[in-house]
């Protein structure tokens, strides 16, 4: 069996950022309950950012501790700056992830500093880290990596030479994010491993958009070079309200659907992750929810990649093939 891969859920943070509505704080926590019920072992609960910018992560940190008591996971959150460092570390999360554009226009626009300045930033944070909390992660989000609305093209040489200064910096993983979905499966496969190649183990998650309809077929092309991590969203929520005509998280359900078809193991159960669908949509309902998976069902005689069946045979039945 190849190499398991690691889901990381992001809709409670990249999702719910990206709506006009904000979901109650105890839809929030039913809503991570349930997808790690479902099998989720990472999922970035929010983003440590003002109010006053995202009224939305407003109860970030009372979302991180409920997070915190759901055993075996590892509550991950966005910082944009030191300041959102420290409230995350101070949270008690696990992991925190800072985004640092490749895009300089893109840079200036999320999070108002050149990205020579936010790798600047980075040191500091770890530094921070390194005092404080020895225990946390400290994750690198490159977004706009395969492209930006803003500035176009953004060059290969960039990507590499930024990963290359990330990790001199001090941080433990790398992600390439394709924020605007410009990217397509030889430009991923191509680029990750360039990446891999400067600097390693290091490299991190693949946070791929669906913009254009490639988002399975960039991870799938991402997996082919050796990345077992892939952010996801639930429902398909998300973008960046930063990045002009950003849409569409990978599905979740979609995701691993594709990955446990190919018997790759995700450790993730469909059926929980449907009723954790459920759980979502009515904290907000009537948001528009995307997957292709959820519409059709599960194929007749789906197998996971551990032998296991489902447990309710209606979801095979009501498969919705077509004659």
């Amino acid at each position: 069996m190849p190499t398991p891969v690691l889901i990381s859920e992001v809709g409670p943070r990249d999702g719910l950022q990206s709506v006009k509505a904000t979901m109650p704080t105890p839809h929030k926590r039913a809503w991570i309950t349930a997808l790690h019920a479902a099998g989720l072992r990472e999922i970035e609960v929010g983003s440590f950012v003002p109010a006053s910018l995202l009224p939305q992560m407003a109860d970030v940190a009372e979302v991180v501790r409920h997070a915190l008591t759901l055993p075996g996971l590892t509550v991950m959150a966005l910082a944009p700056n030191l300041r959102g460092a420290e409230a995350a570390i101070a949270a008690g999360v696990h992991k925190v992830t800072l985004p640092v554009s490749a895009s300089e226009a893109q840079s200036m626009a999320n999070v108002r500093k050149t990205t020579a300045q936010m790798v600047d930033v980075m040191r500091q944070v770890v530094a921070l880290r390194n005092a404080q909390a020895p225990q946390v992660r400290i994750e690198a989000g490159m977004s706009t990596a395969f492209g930006c609305t803003l500035q176009g093209a953004v060059a290969e040489d960039d990507v590499v030479r930024l990963a290359a200064a990330l990790a001199e910096a001090g941080v433990d993983e790398i992600g390439l994010s394709d924020t605007t979905g410009m990217a397509n499966p030889a430009q991923v496969r191509r680029l990750f491993n360039r990446v891999r190649a400067e600097i390693g183990e290091r490299t991190g998650a693949a946070h791929l958009h669906n913009t254009r309809g490639l988002g399975l077929a960039n991870c799938l092309a991402a997996f082919d070079v050796g990345v077992r991590t892939f952010d996801s969203s639930q429902g398909g929520l998300g973008g960046c309200p930063y990045a002009p005509g950003a849409s569409g998280n990978v599905v979740t359900e979609d995701l691993v659907f594709m990955f446990e078809a190919m018997g790759v193991a995700t450790g993730i159960d469909l059926e929980k992750l449907m009723a954790a669908r459920a759980v979502l949509v009515a904290g907000l309902p009537g948001e528009p929810v995307y997957g292709m998976t959820p519409d059709a069902g599960l194929t007749r005689g789906f197998t996971y990649a551990d032998g296991r069946r489902p447990a309710d045979e209606r979801l095979l039945a009501a498969t919705g093939e077509h004659a």
